[in-house]
């Protein structure tokens, strides 16, 4: 049998119940307070201040990313359990990266909890590691470092 192969679209307003459902079902970076993002949150960040994007499997979203334009950051970036290693944050990425370097960011940000897998995943996608300050770990992309 065949893998299905998945779809990436913008994300809308329909899709913030799913996107919570992955949010709430990661293994690291969790959240201590699941009520700290809520919905609004989320809606904010689909026009008003920024942009969201979702992967979908057979019709179901299993992945999503989110840009920040206020500050050119990568705010939220998470892949369901079950679906991970199959290159769906790393197109995820992409996707926000590139909108956020079209809108007129020469770098991007992002950061992601010290210890955990991800901190390898920005590193293979060429991101710039900075000190962290605690549990977090700063990175950094630059427009000039993926376009050269």
């Amino acid at each position: 049998m065949s893998a299905s192969v998945p779809v990436f679209r913008r994300a809308t307003v329909a899709d913030i119940p799913h996107m919570s459902r992955v949010r709430l079902s990661v293994l690291e970076n969790r959240l201590r307070d699941p009520a700290r993002v809520t919905p609004r949150m989320y809606e904010d960040f689909l026009e008003k201040d920024g942009r969201g994007w979702v992967a979908q499997v057979d019709g179901v979203t299993v992945a999503f990313s989110y840009a920040n334009k206020l500050d050119g950051s990568i705010w939220a970036l998470f892949v369901d359990p079950d679906h991970e290693g199959q290159g769906l944050a790393r197109r995820l990425l992409q996707l926000a990266v590139a909108w956020l370097f079209e809108v007129g960011y020469a770098q991007v940000t992002l950061s992601t909890g010290a210890g955990t897998r991800a901190e390898g995943f920005y590193a293979r996608q060429g991101w710039t590691r900075h000190a962290d300050s605690g549990d977090e770990i700063t990175y950094t992309l630059n427009l000039a470092s993926v376009t050269s």
